[in-house]
């Protein structure tokens, strides 16, 4: 779930390969027979053009910096791009990679004792790193279906330092990903094939970031000027929210000059990028959010309900076996988890989802994102390791009364 600030190297999912020194001149294979080439098949944008604006725009990487790069095997040309982009910047990559077996053994390997340790190595990195580029992964959404909540916790709060250290030492990031990579398990939740989604989200990716930004700045100046969010929707959800004076951020794709003068929660892009969002007045969240099908480690929720009364959760409910898990997360985790932390609102004109979706998600123009516990990537001061988000299609939200976005409309 989205989403820690930094997109750390976890041990659980990563294996270092290379700092990118000189390497000895590889030995070329045989030339192949015509008849025994392997299919290659084409990459479905251009990823030499994608990795040079990850690198160059979206992260801003300077001559000296050191940009740790982070992600699956399967994509392992992409990352090798981003890491060539790096070096061609006069900047030291170092490249790491990592895959569902080597994630899930360093659960299911791993014994329980350790838990509780933080991770040094992630600590060290914290001190030297200035950039981190991270693409999303999980080729098994059920790779953790049967994991102990209490374990998962325990790591999870054990690793709440090397987050702060990465904030305390201005680390930028970039995730690539945002809940729509492009996976076969995952196409048909939002009611589309695999090649449908994948179009969809390097449409996302690919939009003009110099417009993004302008629309951003323009939604968030808008909303900045209220006091009061009401977000209703015709599938129960009623939820009130105090919001005057809070500070707005935007994930538009580029972390600027002048995001870097606002402070940590401004130093991280999330792509595809198209977002507006913001952190209550603390205790002000009244009603409920209801999400009528929803999915948690590769199971189903029905009737998801989470209602909050003076900000704080007071009933979480539901049925199916994705709400068993959620629920068993949730009561695992530590101090904060019950607090509404944001809500977000998608602004991207280039990710739209078909009618018969049955999820939604944070970029496209008019989905409205709520969610409780950790904040800290908001703007918030809610350091709990555990967060959770639902994203709404179809809402109706006022600001004082005027409506901002009508039937998943923005209006702004």
């Amino acid at each position: 779930m989205k989403r820690l600030l930094a997109p750390l190297v976890s041990a659980a999912a990563c294996l270092a390969l290379a700092a990118c020194q000189a390497q000895p001149a590889p030995v070329q294979p045989s030339k192949l027979a015509d008849d025994v080439k392997p299919t290659v098949k084409a990459p479905p944008t251009d990823l030499e053009q994608l990795a040079g604006r990850i690198v160059n725009q979206s992260a801003g990487v300077k001559e000296g910096e050191v940009v740790l790069v982070s992600g699956g095997a399967e994509n392992m040309e992409l990352l090798e791009d981003i890491a060539v982009q790096v070096r061609k910047a006069g900047a030291f990559p170092l490249l790491t990679v990592g895959s569902d077996r080597l994630a899930k053994r360093l659960y299911t390997d791993v014994p329980e004792k350790y838990d509780s340790q933080a991770d040094q190595r992630d600590l060290k990195l914290a001190e030297v790193v200035n950039v981190t580029i991270a693409l999303d992964r999980s080729t098994d959404e059920k790779l953790f279906a049967d994991a102990d909540p209490k374990r998962l916790a325990a790591r999870a709060k054990a690793n709440e330092p090397v987050e702060e250290a990465y904030v305390m030492h201005h680390v930028r990031a970039v995730e690539v990903g945002n809940g729509l990579y492009p996976q076969e398990w995952l196409a048909p939740r939002y009611g589309m094939t695999a090649e449908e989604l994948s179009k969809t989200f390097w449409g996302g990716v690919n939009i003009d970031y110099t417009d993004l930004q302008a629309r951003g700045a323009q939604v968030s100046a808008a909303l900045a000027a209220g006091s009061e969010i009401h977000v209703t929707d015709a599938n129960g959800t009623d939820l009130k929210l105090k919001v005057q004076g809070r500070t707005y951020g935007v994930s538009d794709g580029i972390i600027s000059a002048e995001d870097l003068k606002k402070g940590p929660a401004n130093m991280s892009v999330y792509l595809p990028a198209g977002e507006v969002y913001t952190t209550p007045v603390p205790g002000t969240a009244e009603g409920k959010i209801v999400a009528k099908k929803d999915f948690y480690r590769g199971q189903e929720i029905n009737d998801l309900t989470l209602t909050f009364s003076a900000g704080k959760l007071v009933s979480l409910t539901g049925s199916g076996p994705g709400f068993d898990k959620l629920k068993a997360d949730y009561d695992a985790a530590g101090e904060g988890k019950d607090t509404f932390a944001f809500v977000d609102f998608g602004i991207n004109p280039n990710v739209k989802l078909p009618a018969n979706s049955q999820l939604a998600t944070w970029v496209p123009a008019g989905t409205v994102t709520l969610g409780l516990g950790n904040n800290v990537w908001a703007g918030g001061d809610n350091k709990t390791a555990y967060n959770y988000g639902v994203s709404l299609a179809g809402t109706t939200v006022t600001l004082d009364g005027k409506p901002v976005v009508e039937a998943g409309q923005l209006k702004l």
